[in-house]
């Protein structure tokens, strides 16, 4: 089976990198000083030694013998990487118009080509806007109502004692709350019910081998990506007739003008809602996972996380929890942001040059690939004492400018960030106030697909707990 892996990795490459090389931009001739590095063999470059191992391994043994930038070439792309928090500023927000956001064209077409997160100028900026504007505080407050009842349901439904894959499982309450943001609270059932069916079809084959052959994941994928948007655009459509004046992205998206008064289409929109939905379940879902496994392997920890929400449970005598209440959570909250640090599953993020660009010295040549590695800053003992250490105290203190970044950074930082640490909160909340777990077989390992989760999704068993009096 590993034979065969390497075969299919070996034979992917060559098919990206010949049409990569189509692009004169990349195969031109350098000249200027590169920085430090292997390009690997022929072809091919550095991406077998990438997937042969984990991929954070990779990048540390190639920092820590080439330094804080290093060249590489790995899936058909020369890559510079860089791990220092000066670097990652410099490309993400100080020269971040010499650096376009780059995403494989595979991707780019099953998410949609005018999802905002492709762009960069105005439109970027505008879309970008309407999606901070959908998910302000207030919006935020106005939705913990709703994200009760999502996670007390799901969680109901995960007890009883049998073995669940926990991401898996949260995978689905993460889809619940990205629907909520974009169409409100009372999306029609089976609208809701046709797109979590289609979208995680989409979801199996965004990272499968493409190909046009009936039956595979691939193709499957193709034909979901249309049936979701004849989805939205139905959905669209019925909001535009019934003129709802709801606050969700929706709204926004279809209240959008540009510079001479243009509005978005349907498919516009279409693309933007898949490409929120498609930001939103995987890395949440990923760091709820990480969390609750966190929890579990320090048990004087959750003990004292424990205490913190029953005391906010008992004040509530068991009702729901309010929004003030999410913002007097100290402990559960340096909890999350270290959970985002040691996790970190965005490891890095992709840019390209939109010119030669010089840094410290070096060429990074027009075309080339811009990797910072946001893992390697996080888990830098220079930033972080002992940082394989699970430690939320020491979050006490504010990290270094530039060293903390789990949504990323300038521009192009996640504009969801407030949503996902509230959709956290929530979570430890009911966890850890109405259930116990155990997590079942290995406890160790990590899994990439493509985000870094615990090994097979974190296999547990989730028991209800005896509801605490207020007596």
């Amino acid at each position: 089976m590993e034979i065969a892996a390497y075969f299919f990795i070996f034979i992917l490459s060559i098919l990206i990198f010949v049409l990569l090389s189509r692009n004169r931009r990349v195969g031109r001739i350098v000249q200027g000083k590169l920085p430090p590095g292997s390009m690997g063999w022929p072809y091919i470059g550095e991406t077998l030694q990438l997937y042969s191992r984990d991929p954070s391994v990779f990048f540390a043994s190639k920092q820590k013998r080439y330094g804080e930038i290093f060249k590489t070439h790995i899936l058909g792309c020369p890559c510079v990487m860089l791990a220092s928090p000066e670097a990652a500023r410099f490309v993400l927000v100080t020269q971040a118009h010499l650096f376009k956001p780059t995403y494989p064209k595979s991707k780019e077409n099953f998410i949609g080509p005018s999802a905002l997160f492709f762009h960069q100028g105005e439109y970027h900026m505008r879309l970008r806007k309407l999606v901070q504007g959908s998910l302000t505080l207030n919006t935020l407050r106005d939705m913990v109502g709703d994200l009760n009842a999502i996670f007390s349901s799901s969680l109901d439904s995960l007890s009883g004692g049998h073995v669940v894959n926990t991401f898996h499982e949260l995978k689905k309450i993460s889809f619940d709350v990205g629907i909520l943001a974009v169409f409100g609270g009372n999306l029609d059932a089976h609208y809701a019910k046709e797109l979590k069916k289609n979208y995680t079809i989409l979801d199996k084959g965004y990272n499968s081998f493409p190909t046009i052959i009936p039956g595979t994941l691939y193709k499957k994928a193709k034909m979901a990506r249309r049936r979701l948007s004849t989805i939205l655009e139905e959905i669209i459509r019925l909001r535009k007739e019934t003129r709802a004046d709801k606050n969700d992205l929706l709204t926004s998206f279809l209240a959008y003008k540009g510079e001479n008064g243009e509005v978005l289409s349907d498919n516009q929109i279409a693309d933007n809602i898949i490409g929120v939905l498609f930001a939103a379940q995987d890395t949440t879902a990923s760091v709820m996972t990480w969390t609750i496994k966190f929890l579990h392997d320090h048990p004087k920890l959750l003990e004292a996380v424990k205490a913190e929400q029953n005391a906010i449970f008992k004040i509530n005598n068991g009702g729901p929890l309010r929004w003030n209440q999410t913002r007097e959570m100290p402990l559960s909250y340096k909890v999350v942001l270290e959970t985002l640090r040691m996790s970190s599953i965005i490891s890095f993020t992709f840019r390209e040059a939109v010119a030669d660009v010089e840094y410290k010295g070096y060429l990074i040549p027009k075309g080339w690939k811009v990797m910072p590695l946001f893992r390697n800053i996080h888990h830098n003992p220079q930033f972080f004492s002992d940082p394989q250490k699970f430690d939320p105290s020491r979050f006490e203190v504010a990290p270094k400018p530039n060293t903390y970044m789990p949504f990323g950074n300038g521009v192009h930082a996640c504009p969801g960030n407030e949503l996902a640490k509230l959709e956290l909160l929530v979570m430890i909340h009911h966890l850890v106030t109405k259930f116990r777990w155990k997590v079942v077989g290995s406890d160790s390992g990590i899994q990439h697909s493509p985000f870094p989760v615990p090994v097979q999704g974190l296999p547990a068993k989730f028991w209800k707990q005896r509801i605490i009096s207020n007596q």
